[in-house]
Protein backbone atom coordinates (compact mmCIF):
# COMPACT_ATOMS: atom_id res chain seq x y z
CA UNK A 1 0.00 0.00 0.00
CA UNK A 2 1.16 3.41 -0.84
CA UNK A 3 -0.22 6.74 1.05
CA UNK A 4 0.78 10.00 -0.10
CA UNK A 5 -0.02 13.58 1.23
CA UNK A 6 -1.93 15.64 -0.80
CA UNK A 7 -1.86 19.58 -0.78
CA UNK A 8 -4.45 22.29 -0.99
CA UNK A 9 -6.30 21.40 -4.69
CA UNK A 10 -4.50 23.22 -7.39
CA UNK A 11 -7.83 24.61 -9.10
CA UNK A 12 -5.69 25.54 -12.64
CA UNK A 13 -6.17 23.16 -15.62
CA UNK A 14 -4.55 20.04 -14.84
CA UNK A 15 -1.43 18.63 -16.78
CA UNK A 16 -1.94 14.90 -17.79
CA UNK A 17 1.22 13.30 -16.20
CA UNK A 18 4.15 11.37 -17.92
CA UNK A 19 4.83 14.18 -20.76
CA UNK A 20 3.96 17.72 -19.65
CA UNK A 21 1.51 18.08 -22.65
CA UNK A 22 -1.46 16.91 -23.38
CA UNK A 23 -1.92 13.38 -23.55
CA UNK A 24 -2.71 12.13 -27.19
CA UNK A 25 -3.58 8.35 -25.74
CA UNK A 26 -7.31 6.61 -24.98
CA UNK A 27 -6.64 7.14 -21.34
CA UNK A 28 -5.68 10.65 -21.86
CA UNK A 29 -8.88 11.39 -24.05
CA UNK A 30 -11.22 9.15 -21.35
CA UNK A 31 -9.50 11.61 -18.82
CA UNK A 32 -10.41 14.74 -20.35
CA UNK A 33 -13.92 13.86 -21.24
CA UNK A 34 -14.57 12.92 -17.67
CA UNK A 35 -13.00 16.40 -17.18
CA UNK A 36 -15.32 17.89 -19.77
CA UNK A 37 -18.28 15.91 -17.86
CA UNK A 38 -17.58 17.46 -14.00
CA UNK A 39 -17.95 20.94 -16.08
CA UNK A 40 -21.20 20.25 -17.00
CA UNK A 41 -22.74 19.06 -13.60
CA UNK A 42 -21.89 22.53 -12.71
CA UNK A 43 -24.66 23.97 -15.10
CA UNK A 44 -27.33 20.91 -13.95
CA UNK A 45 -29.98 20.78 -11.43
CA UNK A 46 -29.57 17.45 -9.74
CA UNK A 47 -30.17 16.37 -6.67
CA UNK A 48 -27.20 15.65 -4.31
CA UNK A 49 -26.96 12.08 -4.74
CA UNK A 50 -27.35 12.10 -8.56
CA UNK A 51 -24.63 14.32 -9.08
CA UNK A 52 -22.12 12.08 -6.67
CA UNK A 53 -22.93 9.18 -8.66
CA UNK A 54 -21.90 11.06 -12.19
CA UNK A 55 -18.79 11.78 -10.46
CA UNK A 56 -18.37 8.51 -9.39
CA UNK A 57 -18.86 7.52 -12.99
CA UNK A 58 -16.70 9.96 -14.38
CA UNK A 59 -13.70 8.73 -12.05
CA UNK A 60 -14.16 5.18 -13.41
CA UNK A 61 -13.53 6.65 -17.39
CA UNK A 62 -10.95 9.03 -16.08
CA UNK A 63 -8.85 6.51 -14.18
CA UNK A 64 -7.14 3.75 -16.16
CA UNK A 65 -7.71 -0.13 -15.33
CA UNK A 66 -10.69 0.89 -12.30
CA UNK A 67 -13.66 -1.44 -12.78
CA UNK A 68 -16.54 0.94 -10.48
CA UNK A 69 -16.23 3.78 -7.86
CA UNK A 70 -17.90 4.94 -4.63
CA UNK A 71 -18.36 8.31 -3.45
CA UNK A 72 -18.49 8.71 0.30
CA UNK A 73 -19.32 12.57 1.24
CA UNK A 74 -18.88 13.38 5.06
CA UNK A 75 -21.50 15.60 6.88
CA UNK A 76 -21.42 16.82 10.27
CA UNK A 77 -23.93 15.18 12.71
CA UNK A 78 -25.19 12.97 9.60
CA UNK A 79 -24.70 9.25 8.18
CA UNK A 80 -22.53 9.90 4.57
CA UNK A 81 -23.53 9.58 1.49
CA UNK A 82 -22.59 7.04 -0.41
CA UNK A 83 -23.14 6.43 -3.82
CA UNK A 84 -21.74 3.79 -6.05
CA UNK A 85 -21.07 3.22 -9.88
CA UNK A 86 -21.05 -0.68 -9.91
CA UNK A 87 -23.19 -2.99 -7.81
CA UNK A 88 -19.98 -4.71 -6.78
CA UNK A 89 -18.57 -1.30 -4.92
CA UNK A 90 -21.82 -0.65 -2.87
CA UNK A 91 -21.06 -4.48 -1.66
CA UNK A 92 -17.50 -3.60 -0.78
CA UNK A 93 -18.72 -0.26 0.88
CA UNK A 94 -21.17 -2.03 2.90
CA UNK A 95 -18.00 -3.71 4.10
CA UNK A 96 -15.77 -1.26 4.95
CA UNK A 97 -18.35 1.03 6.72
CA UNK A 98 -19.78 -1.88 8.70
CA UNK A 99 -16.23 -2.79 10.02
CA UNK A 100 -15.07 0.92 10.61
CA UNK A 101 -12.16 0.45 8.51
CA UNK A 102 -10.76 -0.07 5.11
CA UNK A 103 -9.38 2.53 2.38
CA UNK A 104 -11.72 5.05 1.66
CA UNK A 105 -11.90 5.47 6.03
CA UNK A 106 -8.21 6.39 6.07
CA UNK A 107 -8.00 8.74 2.89
CA UNK A 108 -11.18 11.07 4.59
CA UNK A 109 -9.71 10.71 7.98
CA UNK A 110 -6.19 11.52 7.25
CA UNK A 111 -6.07 13.40 4.31
CA UNK A 112 -4.30 10.90 1.93
CA UNK A 113 -3.99 9.44 -1.04
CA UNK A 114 -4.14 5.82 -0.82
CA UNK A 115 -3.35 2.48 -2.73
CA UNK A 116 -2.95 -0.51 -2.59
CA UNK A 117 -3.03 -3.76 -5.48
CA UNK A 118 -3.18 -6.85 -2.83
CA UNK A 119 -6.39 -6.22 -0.44
CA UNK A 120 -5.99 -9.53 0.88
CA UNK A 121 -2.78 -9.16 2.13
CA UNK A 122 -2.48 -5.65 2.84
CA UNK A 123 -1.91 -5.28 6.94
CA UNK A 124 -3.79 -2.01 7.20
CA UNK A 125 -7.27 -3.38 6.92
CA UNK A 126 -6.60 -6.61 8.69
CA UNK A 127 -10.26 -7.64 8.30
CA UNK A 128 -11.84 -5.51 5.64
CA UNK A 129 -8.94 -6.41 3.17
CA UNK A 130 -9.46 -10.11 2.89
CA UNK A 131 -12.88 -9.93 3.00
CA UNK A 132 -13.30 -8.19 -0.29
CA UNK A 133 -10.33 -10.28 -1.95
CA UNK A 134 -12.87 -13.10 -1.32
CA UNK A 135 -15.10 -11.06 -3.63
CA UNK A 136 -13.11 -10.67 -6.41
CA UNK A 137 -11.56 -7.04 -5.56
CA UNK A 138 -8.14 -6.43 -5.13
CA UNK A 139 -7.00 -3.16 -6.03
CA UNK A 140 -8.17 0.11 -4.52
CA UNK A 141 -7.25 4.00 -5.09
CA UNK A 142 -8.61 5.91 -2.38
CA UNK A 143 -8.49 9.49 -2.84
CA UNK A 144 -10.16 12.28 -0.22
CA UNK A 145 -12.35 15.00 -1.70
CA UNK A 146 -10.63 18.30 -0.65
CA UNK A 147 -11.08 22.24 -1.31
CA UNK A 148 -8.60 24.41 0.74
CA UNK A 149 -7.91 21.25 3.36
CA UNK A 150 -11.02 21.08 4.01
CA UNK A 151 -11.99 17.13 4.04
CA UNK A 152 -15.73 16.75 1.61
CA UNK A 153 -15.44 13.10 1.71
CA UNK A 154 -13.24 10.34 -0.35
CA UNK A 155 -13.28 8.48 -3.64
CA UNK A 156 -12.65 4.96 -3.72
CA UNK A 157 -11.71 3.79 -7.34
CA UNK A 158 -11.71 -0.25 -7.22
CA UNK A 159 -10.49 -2.88 -9.53
CA UNK A 160 -10.73 -6.50 -9.92
CA UNK A 161 -7.56 -7.72 -10.85
CA UNK A 162 -4.18 -6.97 -8.73
CA UNK A 163 -2.13 -4.11 -8.55
CA UNK A 164 -4.51 -2.01 -11.10
CA UNK A 165 -3.26 1.16 -10.36
CA UNK A 166 0.31 2.28 -10.99
CA UNK A 167 1.90 5.87 -10.80
CA UNK A 168 0.40 6.70 -13.24
CA UNK A 169 -2.88 5.93 -12.74
CA UNK A 170 -2.83 7.42 -9.32
CA UNK A 171 -1.33 10.44 -10.21
CA UNK A 172 -4.73 11.22 -12.89
CA UNK A 173 -6.39 10.06 -9.87
CA UNK A 174 -5.52 12.98 -7.75
CA UNK A 175 -5.44 15.22 -10.53
CA UNK A 176 -9.20 14.23 -11.05
CA UNK A 177 -10.36 14.57 -7.17
CA UNK A 178 -9.34 18.26 -7.20
CA UNK A 179 -12.24 19.15 -10.24
CA UNK A 180 -14.50 16.64 -8.51
CA UNK A 181 -13.98 18.31 -4.77
CA UNK A 182 -15.01 21.25 -6.12
CA UNK A 183 -18.26 19.38 -8.15
CA UNK A 184 -19.05 18.19 -4.60
CA UNK A 185 -18.86 21.36 -2.50
CA UNK A 186 -21.20 22.92 -5.26
CA UNK A 187 -23.87 20.12 -5.54
CA UNK A 188 -23.58 19.71 -1.93
CA UNK A 189 -24.08 24.13 -1.47
CA UNK A 190 -27.32 23.67 -3.98
CA UNK A 191 -28.66 20.73 -2.31
CA UNK A 192 -28.74 22.91 0.91
CA UNK A 193 -30.77 25.85 -1.01
CA UNK A 194 -32.72 23.35 -1.83
CA UNK A 195 -33.54 21.81 1.08
CA UNK A 196 -33.78 25.59 2.96
CA UNK A 197 -36.03 26.78 0.37
CA UNK A 198 -38.50 23.71 0.87
CA UNK A 199 -38.11 24.24 4.88
CA UNK A 200 -39.16 27.76 4.44
CA UNK A 201 -42.52 27.04 1.82
CA UNK A 202 -43.34 24.78 4.61
CA UNK A 203 -42.72 27.39 7.21
CA UNK A 204 -44.54 29.88 4.97
CA UNK A 205 -47.78 27.47 4.57
CA UNK A 206 -47.51 26.94 8.08
CA UNK A 207 -47.84 30.12 9.22
CA UNK A 208 -50.78 30.73 6.70
CA UNK A 209 -52.68 27.94 7.92
CA UNK A 210 -52.00 29.41 11.47
CA UNK A 211 -53.40 32.37 10.51
CA UNK A 212 -56.82 31.25 9.21
CA UNK A 213 -57.23 28.69 12.36
CA UNK A 214 -57.00 32.19 14.23
CA UNK A 215 -59.54 33.74 12.30
CA UNK A 216 -62.03 31.43 12.48
CA UNK A 217 -61.70 31.84 16.62
CA UNK A 218 -61.69 35.44 16.48
CA UNK A 219 -64.70 35.18 14.18
CA UNK A 220 -66.35 32.23 16.97
CA UNK A 221 -65.07 34.05 20.04
CA UNK A 222 -65.01 37.30 19.43
CA UNK A 223 -60.95 36.78 20.97
CA UNK A 224 -58.11 38.76 20.00
CA UNK A 225 -55.46 37.71 17.68
CA UNK A 226 -52.91 37.33 20.63
CA UNK A 227 -55.84 35.02 22.60
CA UNK A 228 -56.74 32.77 19.70
CA UNK A 229 -52.83 31.82 19.20
CA UNK A 230 -53.01 30.94 22.79
CA UNK A 231 -55.93 29.29 22.10
CA UNK A 232 -54.29 27.20 19.52
CA UNK A 233 -50.91 26.83 21.74
CA UNK A 234 -52.79 25.31 24.56
CA UNK A 235 -55.00 22.74 22.32
CA UNK A 236 -51.61 21.72 20.57
CA UNK A 237 -49.98 20.79 23.75
CA UNK A 238 -53.06 19.25 25.15
CA UNK A 239 -53.24 17.01 22.05
CA UNK A 240 -49.83 16.53 21.90
CA UNK A 241 -49.91 17.96 18.01
CA UNK A 242 -47.80 20.66 16.15
CA UNK A 243 -49.76 23.67 16.14
CA UNK A 244 -50.19 23.71 12.39
CA UNK A 245 -51.82 20.03 11.99
CA UNK A 246 -54.12 21.85 14.81
CA UNK A 247 -54.61 24.35 12.40
CA UNK A 248 -55.33 22.05 9.60
CA UNK A 249 -57.79 20.28 11.35
CA UNK A 250 -59.57 23.26 12.20
CA UNK A 251 -59.39 25.37 8.62
CA UNK A 252 -61.02 21.55 7.72
CA UNK A 253 -63.39 21.31 9.96
CA UNK A 254 -64.47 25.30 9.18
CA UNK A 255 -64.85 24.30 5.64
CA UNK A 256 -66.58 21.44 6.15
CA UNK A 257 -69.52 22.95 8.16
CA UNK A 258 -69.53 25.99 5.57
CA UNK A 259 -70.20 23.73 2.46
CA UNK A 260 -72.83 21.56 4.75
CA UNK A 261 -74.50 24.82 5.51
CA UNK A 262 -74.14 26.30 1.79
CA UNK A 263 -76.01 22.53 0.67
CA UNK A 264 -78.82 23.18 3.14
CA UNK A 265 -79.72 26.42 1.25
Amino acid sequence: MNAEHTGDPDVSTPVLPGSGQPGTDEFDDDFRASLAGLGRLAMSTMSLPETLSHIAEFAVRAIPCADGAGLTLLHPDLPATIVASADFVGVVDDIQYGLGQGPCITAAAEGITVRSGSLGTDSQWPEFGPRVSRLGVHSVLSLPLMTKSIVLGAMNVYAHRPDAFDDRAAELGELFAVPAAISVQNARALDSAVQLTAQLEKALGSRAVIDQAIGILISRTGCSEVEGYGKLRSISQSEHKKMAAVAQSMVAEAMKAARSRRRRT
